[in-house]
């Protein structure tokens, strides 16, 4: 009970005025969300893209998450109008603007907007929402290391980083939670247009945050130009290489690479976040980054997991009839659970080795997704259990655990943060992680060639490609078992067995 009841309060207690600017920045992200029912439906009925390349897509676009290590750079030693903190809140509202507005003018069909086919205005503009996030998300992320007082003793130090991560995930949750079920609601009642021009309201809400409080001078470091000059070569390759894929190439060498631009990047930009690591690393304590270098392997094991892509989505739609409403209650649902996850397992997430948390969050997630493999292949039907009982249920006891991965990462990088370079070091780690799930949506994409499933697309009124899911049963059952086989083992390797060695 005491536990439970610590759980509770802390967050509250740990809450302070200087924490709303970046806050508000975590909010605003979440309340992104708004859009996602109406742009999956939108997506699904206007756009000619294939389940395999969506997930291509989604790969590409979380690329700009892998260089944060050039935003970082910029936010710690680059000064713009003397501010090294809110003027980038500015730049990067102004792109995700820019990307809703394209976004509108896709949806209301307007000329100015016609300047390239639907699919690359929608890239483009997916691309630039894509940044303008990865920048504010810098800010906010370079501020949660020092909005706390580094003098304080060790642990109390870990754990008031630990609480400012969990009120981090918190707000972006509790945005969530305020537009979930209205995502849903709007895409019913509102026309696509309309909730795209709603949403112009959501980069307001980080400008506002860091608007209104003053923010604190930050020391500057001098630029490093092995990681903004590198990170810069290296944003202009995966650029280049983007480009590329989508090009038809008659040079069968210039061909056969570009067709595996995605593998060449991801790799590359794995080597070139090692290095840059290596870089920023090299004077910490042997002990300390033998432990750092583990924990991240870990989590990077943990997020490169693959899923099992927008065809789970295009089949609840399709076959058991989910509409936009029920996907905003069950978003709804999620965001409010999560929450509530989050504040009663803080306590025990705060004070615990991230290789625990993630150890039973990766037992825990793969039990609660079978439900939804028993609904493919039309168990609970049986037993009188309907689909969309199946699926709020099953969502909400996923849901809790959906946010508390990031917390142990997110403390780690923070605790070890040093002085100068918190935005370049917050940037790298996270570009390592995000990473991670670049290679995730990679092994999506495989899986997605491999257990081939469409969904119908219509055109003048003629089925062009009939619906065909009889494949997505095994795709759900590998994803599972990777999901749960890999992380396990890979925890025990580096970290379980070496300590229970230890112990013999």
């Amino acid at each position: 009970m005491n536990s439970i009841k610590n759980s509770l309060i802390n967050p509250i207690k740990h809450f302070r005025l200087r924490y709303l600017p970046l806050l508000m920045i975590y909010f605003a992200y979440g309340a992104s969300g708004i859009t996602n029912v109406a742009e999956t439906f939108w997506v699904k009925e206007e756009l000619k893209l294939s389940a395999a390349a969506l997930v291509s897509l989604g790969v590409w676009l979380s690329l700009p998450w892998t260089i944060k290590m050039v935003f970082g750079q910029l936010v710690d030693s680059v000064r713009i109008l003397g501010s090294q903190r809110r003027v980038y809140v500015y730049i990067g509202a102004f792109l995700i603007a820019s990307g809703t507005i394209l976004l509108i003018g896709l949806a209301g069909d307007y000329e100015w907007v016609k300047f390239a086919d639907k699919e690359n205005v929608y890239i483009l503009a997916s691309l630039l929402s894509v940044v303008g996030f990865v920048l504010q998300d810098v800010v906010a992320d370079a501020m949660s290391t020092e909005v706390v007082d580094r003098t304080l003793p060790p642990d109390k130090l870990q754990e008031e980083l630990a609480y400012v991560q969990i009120l981090g995930r918190l707000a972006i949750s509790l945005a969530t939670v305020m537009v979930a079920g209205l995502s849903g609601w709007l895409a019913e009642v509102m026309s696509y247009e309309d909730i795209f021009k709603l949403s112009l309201i959501i980069p307001l809400i980080s400008v506002i945050g860091v608007s209104i409080i003053k923010l604190e001078n930050v020391k500057k470091s001098p630029i490093n130009c092995k990681i903004l000059c590198g990170g810069i070569v290296f944003a202009g390759f995966v650029v280049l290489m983007g480009y590329g894929q989508y090009q038809k190439w008659d040079n069968k060498i210039l061909a056969f690479i570009f067709a595996h631009s995605q593998e060449i990047v991801l790799f590359i930009s794995l080597g070139v976040i090692i290095y840059m690591l290596g870089l920023v690393l090299k004077d910490v304590d042997k002990k300390v980054k033998s432990f750092i270098i583990k924990t991240a392997i870990v989590i990077f094991v943990y997020r490169a997991m693959p899923s099992v892509g927008p065809a789970l989505q295009w089949w609840e739609i399709d076959v058991l009839g989910f509409d936009k409403a029920f996907f905003g209650t069950l978003s709804q649902i999620g965001a409010i659970l999560s929450i509530l996850g989050m504040w009663l397992f803080s306590d025990f997430i705060a004070k615990k080795p991230a290789y625990q948390t993630l150890l039973w969050l990766s037992v825990i997630t793969t039990i609660l997704f079978l439900p939804i493999i028993a609904l493919y292949y039309g168990i609970p039907q049986q037993f009188g259990i309907s689909p969309k009982s199946v699926a709020l249920i099953d969502t909400a006891l996923e849901s809790p655990f959906a946010q508390l991965s990031m917390i142990p990462l997110l403390t780690l990088i923070a605790i070890y943060a040093p002085d100068g370079k918190r935005a370049t070091w917050f940037a790298l780690m996270a570009s390592l992680m995000n990473l991670a799930l670049s290679f995730g949506g990679l092994f999506s994409k495989y899986l997605n060639e491999i257990f081939v499933v469409n969904r119908a697309v219509v055109e003048n009124g003629k089925v062009v490609i009939p619906a065909d899911y009889s494949q997505l049963g095994a795709l759900m059952i590998v994803v599972t078992i990777l999901n749960i086989v890999v992380p396990v083992v890979t925890i025990y390797f580096l970290m379980i067995r070496k300590n229970s060695q230890k112990l013999i």
